[in-house]
Order: structure tokens, then sequence, then C-alpha cells
């Protein structure tokens, strides 16, 4: 199968070799006080636009204005096999990287080639106050910014500005993600973490996005002099922000999986009762009106694999 490919994977290559004793992370220190804040691209590895956007912050020489700025990129492995002509095989190498993050599978025994690498970036999530997860999605959808299952991760995304659509999200059945983790997911705590699905994973588009949104987060953390990032955005924010608010997830029984549709995302089904998808003789259906859509999947069909989230908006 052929993707149209607008972009291309950027040469990570000289960031291998970082200044905090883990290759492909780097540390960015002010000397002054302030945040910990961390971005990290390539926790999927053909997921590549977040990639590009942290080559972007690099070549412009970009450097906090105060705290610590930790910038990542995750499975590098994976990344280095990406094949356009089998692209889903870049995505992880073992299993995905972003549902190891519960401590009783990171601090564990198991062992992945994805659990040794989260395993070394761990000290770095656990110490970061802000976090930025760059993403990207299978499907053409519009870009959607995933907050977690909390509000304060809306509020958050409110403050950064993009896009028109935030999720949160019930978390996924297969495993913690990396932004649920420790006080990204705890409603006491001051930390925050933002999971950005900048678009379609090849698509120009999305790296602009990925590139505006870190811009914009870095602003709002206090990262960087506002001026610097004033300088560089180009992307009009929307004019209003929604909430989407998951009440539950389609995950997929079999490989048969199929849906009743052709769906990009955030379609809003009118009717509840409609028929979304069949997995041998199970029938989903939408449990109520003015059901919307979430990141379905086409690419990753197997048992236990989340297909599309279910939601209402605010």
């Amino acid at each position: 199968m052929k993707y149209r490919i607008e972009i291309q994977p950027p040469d990570i290559k000289p960031y291998r070799k970082g200044n905090a004793g883990v290759d492909y992370v780097h540390v960015l220190d002010s000397g002054k006080p302030g945040p910990t804040v961390m971005v990290q691209a390539l926790t999927h590895g053909n997921e590549f636009s977040g990639a590009i956007a942290l080559d972007y912050l690099f070549k412009q020489a970009m450097k906090p204005h105060k705290g610590k700025l930790v910038l990542a990129f995750a499975n590098a492995a994976a990344f280095e096999r990406f094949d356009f002509d089998d692209p889903d095989r870049s995505r992880y190498i073992d299993e995905d990287y972003n549902r190891v993050w519960a401590d009783d599978v990171i601090l564990g025994k198991r062992d992945s080639a994805e659990l040794r690498r989260a395993r070394e970036l761990r000290p770095f999530v656990d110490a970061a106050d802000y976090l930025l997860d760059l993403h990207t999605m299978t499907e053409a959808c519009r870009p959607i910014m995933v907050c977690g299952m909390l509000d304060k991760g809306a509020e958050f995304a409110r403050k950064v500005g993009v896009p028109a659509d935030l999720l949160i999200d019930t978390g996924h059945p297969a495993g913690l993600r990396m932004r649920d983790r420790g006080g990204f997911g705890d409603p006491k705590s001051p930390k925050n973490a933002l999971l950005i699905e900048a678009g379609q994973h090849w698509e120009k588009s999305a790296v602009d996005v990925a590139i505006d949104t870190t811009l914009r987060f870095l602003k709002v953390t206090g990262t960087v002099d506002p001026a610097w990032v004033e300088a560089r955005l180009k992307l009009k924010p929307p004019p209003r922000q929604r909430v989407v608010r998951v009440t539950e997830p389609i995950t997929a029984r079999s490989a048969g999986f199929r849906f009743a549709g052709s769906f990009k995302g955030l379609e809003v089904i009118p009717k509840a009762g409609t028929v979304l998808a069949t997995d041998g003789d199970q029938i989903w259906r939408t449990p109520y009106d003015d059901c919307v859509l979430v990141m379905p999947s086409t690419a990753h069909v197997k048992p236990g694999n989340t297909m599309v989230r279910l939601g209402r908006y605010d």
C-alpha cells in the first residue's frame, strides 16, 4: 500500500549524543529558577512531524529564558527503520512505547525495546513540571489536543490557545500513556501535560501545527522569551476551542473489526443507534445523539486495540 508523502524524515543523527547521559536527550539549562519543561517527539517511530519540530528548535538556536528545557527523541530505534512502503512497521519495535508508563510495568521485570527506552527517559519525565508529547494520526483529521482525563489538562490547553478541538478522555485500556503518568494524572498536582495530534502523519500541515503548538506551549510555560516566540508564529489560533468528553472506547475483539463507513475523525453522528462498526457478530452503534467519533483507526486492527473513542462536545 502506498501513502501520500508530503514530508521527508528528518536527519536526527546529529542529536544522538545528548548532554544528559542518554542518547537523543538534550537538557538546556537557563541557569535561572523556573519550571522543568519537556518536549518529546517520536513516541511512535512513524510519526516524525514532531521530530521536524524539535529539529527546528535546535536550528533556531533556541535557549530557555528560565528553568530547564528537555528535548527528547523517544523511540529513535523504531524511527531508524522507517520505510514508506511499510510505515506501520516503524511505529514501534516490540510494543507501543506509549502504553508502558504505569509503575507496575515500567518498574517491573518485563522486557522489551520500548520498555528499555522508557526506563531511560523515566527520570526526565518524572522530573518535568510540564510536558508536551508530539504525535500525528493515521487519518486526515483536523488537529486534536489530548488533555488527559482531567479538566486541568483542558484548562492548560486553553492557555496554549490551540487547537480548536480539545479532548478529555478515559485513558487507554492497553496501558498508561506517558502524559497520564504521576502528577500529570493527579488532580491535586500542579504538574500538567498535553499530547498534540497534529494531523495526518505525513501532511506538511502537521509539521506547521507541531511547530506552532510547541512554540505556544513554551511561551505559556515561561520557558522562552515571549517575543522570540511571537516572531516565529505562523498559524492563527482558532476563534474558539471546544472540549470533547469521551464516554467510552470501542475496542477490537478480533482482526475482523470493520467500520461501517469511511471515518476520518471528529464526525458528529446525529442519531443514537447508528451502526458504526461490526466485529464478528458484535454490532457497535452510537449510544446517544450527536456522538463524536474520536481518532478512528484502520491501520492497527487487532484484538485489544482501541479502534475509536466516542464522546460529546461540551
